[in-house]
């Protein structure tokens, strides 16, 4: 089975959320949306969108978004088959929280690390 295809999202806390995501936009050329964030969209070395995207997103550091974890970080990784993925994390006995959510935009769980930083694990709907 395979486990992480890929990255599916970066998500960080600031003091100040708006004025960091302003200076990612006028320094770094960003396209930060009113959400907090840009999703970047996959493309070949020509250009070509090739069907993916990464999400980037910055949120206030009292966002409750990454607890458990006192973290100012989660990352979002894609996988393949989720419901698989997290019965084998729950064998081999990782702290894998009871939650998996569905949505649109996929189905999404989360496990903490062993120094305790929440993972986000993404399985795009079909044809993502």
């Amino acid at each position: 089975m395979k486990r992480v295809t890929g990255i599916g999202g970066i998500f960080f806390k600031a003091k100040d959320a708006p004025s960091l995501q302003a200076w990612y936009k006028r320094h770094l050329g960003i396209d930060v949306q009113v959400w907090g964030g840009a999703a970047f969209r996959w493309a070949d070395s020509a250009g070509k969108p090739v069907g993916g995207t990464t999400a980037w997103s910055i949120c206030s550091q009292d966002s409750d978004q990454f607890a458990p974890s006192t973290a100012s970080f989660m990352i979002n990784y894609r996988v393949d088959n989720l419901d698989a993925l997290v019965k084998a994390l729950k064998e081999e006995g990782c702290n894998v929280l009871d939650t998996i959510d569905e949505s649109e935009y996929g189905k999404f769980a989360w496990v903490i690390d062993p120094e305790g930083n929440k993972v986000e694990l993404w399985q795009p709907p079909v044809g993502q």
